[in-house]
């Protein structure tokens, strides 16, 4: 027998040592799968979780804010005639021009009336974007 020559005792247990190699990288895959398929599992579980939250989130009615209140007019049928005047309005107006498109006298008593009725709508609906030019805000 020559120096590279195995004998059948040392052949064994290489074949010996091999399989207890092979054994423990099995032990060791077998973990490994354990500990996948257990995160597999927590993952499953969290995917159907969205799921459900999703289908119940579309499931809801959609929520509306609720309208704000229209601003209440004064009982007054003037207030009702100024408010024609500016939904018909195309720009700006001066009490002036609220009063000749209302058919009203031009004298300085029904402009002031009107200026000052023109003001009480501003505390409610309309705008003064400068000193005495009243707008109705656009919503």
């Amino acid at each position: 027998m020559t120096g590279g020559e195995l004998t059948l005792g040392a052949v064994l247990a290489r074949l010996e040592e091999r399989e207890g190699e092979i054994t423990a990288q099995a032990e060791t895959t077998r973990e490994q799968i354990a500990q996948l398929t257990a995160r597999l599992d927590e993952l499953g579980r969290a995917a159907e979780e969205v799921r459900i939250t999703r289908k119940t989130l579309l499931e809801l009615p959609d929520p509306q804010p609720p309208a704000p209140p229209a601003p209440k007019l004064p009982d007054h049928p003037a207030y009702q005639q100024i408010m024609a005047v500016f939904a018909a309005a195309e720009a700006p107006l001066r009490a002036r021009q609220v009063c000749e498109a209302m058919d009203l006298e031009i004298a300085p008593n029904t402009i002031n009336n009107t200026r000052l009725k023109l003001k009480r709508l501003v505390e409610r609906i309309l705008a003064e974007i400068e000193q005495g030019l009243f707008t109705h805000p656009q919503p």
